[in-house]
């Protein structure tokens, strides 16, 4: 019985009318929203660990090191400017060179008269107060070396020829000059307060060091003298000559005698170059020592300065 009234139930739910149709509602599409800045990708989170299994015991973790932060290296410093490059050491010595051609060596130059007649060969030269040639020493010839004698001639009248392969000096001198008495020799030249024989002189330091012997003394065409060749070897050693110039030589009353000086030391003499014959000579003369730098001294005010300072630093007349 029950199952004949759910039958007739559902037939009479198949005979009801259909419901009217819904109404269309139109729906408006929202406005999309303004595009927005992209955010940051975030950080991957870190794996997390895998859980131990079941019933085994977790292994105890390792501390982890602390994070090294590592600092940026600091700028380096600005590159110091550089100093001036420091003045090359003064030379020992000064020289200057004598062409060959330009002099003539005093010691056995013959010795003519004005009319070309040899007489004889230099073999000194005397030197006054001041190093001013005085005399010349000759040694007059005889025949076959017979007869010879020295005889001593003013300076004054002394000419030197740059000529080569001619006589070295010329004596232009009057007759009553150059005459020599046949039977009368001159005492050799010996030093005094007032005259210095310069070959065989010795040349010393202002300390009495000495430092040479004189050789040889050479002259310009002037008849003037330009150096003098010292023997400076010593007493084992080779024969070693410089030549020194003239205007580095200092004379003196020493003792009551003339004296020749120079000043140079071991070490500017080592360091002088060799005289050599037939070569051009380098004089030599000791450099003048450099003068230290002196400190900058802060500047002096001037008087056109100093004036208004003062002024100011007074008071007005008159003022209270």
């Amino acid at each position: 019985m029950i199952l004949l009234s759910l039958v007739a139930l559902s037939g009479c739910s198949l005979f009801r009318p259909a419901p009217p149709p819904e109404p269309e509602v139109t729906v408006e599409p929202e406005p999309e929203p303004a595009a927005s800045e992209p955010e940051a990708a975030s950080a991957p989170e870190a794996a997390s660990e895998p859980e131990p299994a079941s019933g085994v015991k977790p292994a105890p973790r390792k501390p982890r090191p602390a994070p090294v932060r590592r600092r940026r290296p600091a700028p380096p410093p600005p590159a110091p400017a550089s100093a001036p490059p420091a003045p090359a050491p003064a030379p020992l010595v000064q020289t200057h060179t004598i062409e060959r051609g330009a002099f003539r060596t005093l010691l056995d130059g013959e010795v003519q008269k004005t009319d070309g007649k040899v007489v004889g060969r230099a073999v000194d030269m005397v030197a006054g107060p001041g190093g001013k040639p005085a005399e010349v020493v000759v040694n007059l010839q005889g025949f076959m070396g017979v007869g010879d004698r020295k005889a001593n001639f003013p300076w004054s009248g002394v000419r030197v020829n740059l000529q080569p392969k001619t006589p070295a000096l010329t004596l232009a001198l009057p007759p009553s000059q150059l005459q020599v008495p046949e039977r009368q020799q001159p005492a050799a030249p010996e030093a005094s307060a007032t005259r210095l024989p310069m070959i065989d002189a010795t040349v010393e330091r202002a300390n009495g060091a000495k430092i040479g012997r004189v050789v040889d003394v050479l002259l310009d065409g002037s008849a003037d003298p330009l150096a003098v060749v010292l023997d400076v070897s010593g007493t084992l050693e080779k024969r070693h000559t410089i030549a020194a110039d003239w205007s580095a030589l200092h004379f003196v009353t020493k003792n009551n005698t003339l004296a020749a000086q120079l000043d140079m030391s071991d070490q500017q003499v080592d360091a002088s170059p060799p005289y050599a014959a037939e070569q051009p000579v380098r004089a030599v003369s000791p450099s003048a020592p450099n003068a230290p730098n002196a400190p900058n001294a802060p500047a002096a005010p001037s008087a056109a300065s100093a004036a208004p300072a003062a002024t100011a630093s007074a008071p007005a007349h008159g003022a209270k």
